[in-house]
């Protein structure tokens, strides 16, 4: 068996596992070297960012973001399309992080993992859960051990099976570092009976009390006299509470790039001249795949499955006739019945492949299936034939059974071999895989289905077309140099101006735009009140089937932000501070020895309420919502003694605790195994987020992607 074949088969959903949690390892050249002007000048513009005070280049981490490309593409992943791209940069970012800041770590502690350990890991009584999912046999979850030791002896032969090995020893290896740092983590906590029984009644001890609240919006804001030196004062000491992140806002007009008459013309008009060639064709399979921009696939479908706009043609079973032309999906059409048969619905069938490619030719791939169609027609099973050869591992491991799926699952030659076979008929296909020995086990009723060829022809903009519109937008872009001319052009052409504010860095969409990134990248090199310009400088940015022209209308860099850009927050803020000393002092005045919550009330013309089974970890009030110090005020406070002010949210409270429910004592020991997991499982986790808030990260890569 191949062992890349077994890896692709086997390992295709498990790498993708393995990648999400960050395991892997490789390792990064250093491109920019040296300290001289020229160099700083290019690592400026080549900083993707910056961890633990290193510096990251574009290079560096796109060379592993294609590293892990290509691991994906030997999982069998034959196409990677933006999304996938874009999960496999911030696991190779997250990844970069987690090394650059545990690799210290375990530097210092002294933390590796030997050889020895690794053969153990592997081969020893308890490998590793990497190595037991590969080799576990899914049907009976029987971990295969002469499977693994067999497939270890292959890859000496076969370089990319042994490098793909690798990336899952990489794994092992960087798991194993990982768990002994944890456990190091872990072993160093403890809890004391104090802390068990103190997070105990945390927990477990609740309140009832009474409490009244005077709301902040009962003080008139005519009231509180603010002045400038109170707002900067306020600033100057919460100024942690106004960091803010680099923010844009832009303004855009698109120009959508649409066929034009002329377009939909010359489409009708080829498909219109195609429609009598069609129809002459001896062979017309063969002209749709020269002619159509749609090749055509040979699976037979029911009636029910055909575009309404056929039915009545393919009723009629007429082979020499063409249909059409009409227009379906943006395209121009003309259809020919190729054949008509009676088949069946859906198959349920088995098959032992034999692969073929570099290291096995096609001839001996043939070879070997013949050999076992001979031992199989001389009675051997198929059942243990498909186990020991078949190299699609996920249907060996249960005879080769695929179970039953219908027409047109399959790659064309299995599909075929298997739709026009008869129940038990054993027969073989070739495709892209290798050799294919199939017996179709069963088959549902017959039903009367169609192949169909369809040329087609997609009504798209000529080149004229684009041209003419990337002419238009150009043409916009610069008679309007200016955001005053670029919002009167937009009026007196009764454009449709699209606005996004707060645009992020790293922000992937824009209104009425597809995968907008190239045009937000720019933005963030743009000047506020200009128009927005490409790396080469050009105002025209083609984002789909479109061109937009734009302008970046306002700034906000990252950092603390001023006080004259906050002082309406300041103000808010420190309104509401002012607001509360004043009904503090009304609870004090109306207060004192001996009076209750209710003569408080009373004279204050407010209502007590009532707040039940309440404890510290409570999240909310009911009927108030989230009132975190008030709560915190409630769970400490002495029964039957009027408490506060306490400065809420909403507005200032006074309480009153009426009752405090302390559940049965528990097992200390208990309580304190329990609290030391709990401090043990958060324990790895914010050892990790310490080490990387102390890492000053730097995250660039908006710049890029």
């Amino acid at each position: 068996m191949s062992a890349i074949q077994f890896l692709r088969e086997k390992a295709g959903v498990f790498v993708a596992v393995i990648i999400g949690l960050a395991l892997f390892l490789f390792v990064v050249s250093d491109f920019f070297g040296g300290g001289t002007g020229q160099n700083r000048r290019i690592r400026k513009y080549y900083e993707l960012g910056e961890i633990a005070g290193e510096y990251i280049s574009y290079q560096d981490f796109e060379e592993r973001v294609q590293n892990l490309v290509e691991i994906y593409k030997l999982s069998g992943m034959a196409t990677i399309d933006e999304s996938v791209y874009e999960s496999i940069r911030e696991q190779v970012w997250q990844q970069m992080v987690r090394e650059k800041i545990q690799d210290n770590q375990y530097k210092n502690l002294g933390i590796g993992v030997s050889s020895e350990e690794v053969d153990e890991l592997v081969l020893g009584n308890n490998p590793h859960p990497i190595v037991m999912q590969l080799f576990t046999d899914q049907s009976t979850g029987v971990f295969n051990r002469s499977f693994l030791v067999n497939f270890l002896k292959q890859i000496d032969i076969d370089e990319t099976a042994k490098r793909y090995w690798l990336f899952f020893e990489n794994e092992i290896v960087n798991d194993r570092m990982n768990t002994k740092y944890n456990n190091l983590v872990s072993k160093g906590l403890y809890v004391t009976s104090k802390q068990a029984e103190f997070d105990n009644m945390l927990n477990s001890n609740t309140v009832d009390f009474s409490y009244i609240m005077k709301n902040y919006a009962s003080v008139p804001d005519s009231s509180v006299k603010i002045s400038q030196s109170d707002l900067e004062a306020y600033y100057n000491t919460h100024k942690n509470n106004y960091k803010r992140s680099a923010l844009r806002d832009i303004e855009y007009v698109t120009f959508d790039i649409v066929p034009s008459e002329n377009d939909i013309k010359d489409a009708e008009d080829w498909i219109t001249r195609t429609k009598e060639e069609f129809a002459a064709a001896v062979n017309p399979v063969e002209f749709i795949n020269l002619s159509a921009d749609t090749r055509h696939t040979s699976f037979y479908v029911p009636l029910e499955d055909i575009s309404e706009n056929l039915r009545d043609f393919v009723k009629s079973e007429d082979k020499a006739t063409v249909f059409g032309p009409y227009q379906e999906d943006g395209s121009f059409k003309v259809a020919k019945l190729i054949d008509a048969a009676n088949r069946p619905d859906s198959v349920r069938a088995r098959h032992i492949l034999i692969s073929s490619g570099q290291l096995r030719p096609l001839t001996r791939a043939q070879a070997i299936a013949d050999s076992l169609i001979n031992l199989i027609k001389s009675g051997v099973s198929f059942d243990v034939l498909a186990m020991a050869n078949s190299e699609d591992q996920g249907s060996a491991q249960v005879g080769g059974d695929l179970g039953w799926f219908p027409e047109g699952m399959m790659v064309v030659p299995f599909n075929n071999a298997c739709f026009t076979a008869k129940k038990g008929d054993l027969t073989t296909a070739e495709t892209i895989y290798g050799v294919h020995i199939i017996e179709v086990l069963e088959k549902s009723k017959d039903v009367r289905k169609y192949d169909i060829g369809i040329v087609d022809r997609a009504i798209t903009a000529s080149s004229t077309t684009n041209q003419k519109i990337y002419s238009e937008a150009s043409q916009f872009a610069g008679n309007n140099n200016t955001y005053e001319q670029f919002n009167n052009s937009i009026a007196s052409l009764k454009m449709n101006k699209r606005v996004a504010n707060d645009v992020a860095p790293a922000q992937k969409t824009l209104p009425g735009l597809e995968n907008p990134r190239s045009l937000i990248i720019s933005l963030f090199s743009a000047e506020a009140g200009k128009i927005i310009l490409d790396a080469n400088q050009q105002a025209v940015f083609e984002i789909g089937d479109t061109y937009v022209v734009a302008y970046c209308t306002r700034i906000q860099e990252e950092g603390l932000a001023p006080l004259k850009d906050v002082v309406n927050d300041v103000r808010f803020a420190l309104l509401k501070d002012k607001k509360a000393e004043i009904i503090a002092d009304e609870y004090e005045k109306n207060g004192g020895e001996g009076k209750t919550l209710d003569d408080i009330a009373r004279q204050m013309g407010l209502v007590v309420e009532e707040a039940t089974q309440i404890n510290f970890r409570s999240y909310t009030i009911p009927n108030i919502g989230s009132e975190p110090a008030l709560i915190s005020a409630a769970s400490s406070a002495r029964q039957n003694v009027v408490s506060g002010p306490v400065k809420g949210n909403n507005g200032v409270f006074m309480i009153n605790v009426n009752s405090v429910t302390t559940p049965p004592e528990q097992d200390l020991k208990l309580l304190k195994d329990r609290l030391l997991a709990t401090y043990q499982m958060r324990g790895t986790y914010e050892a990790y987020e310490a080490l990387r808030k102390s890492a000053n990260i730097v995250d660039k890569r908006y710049k890029f992607y």
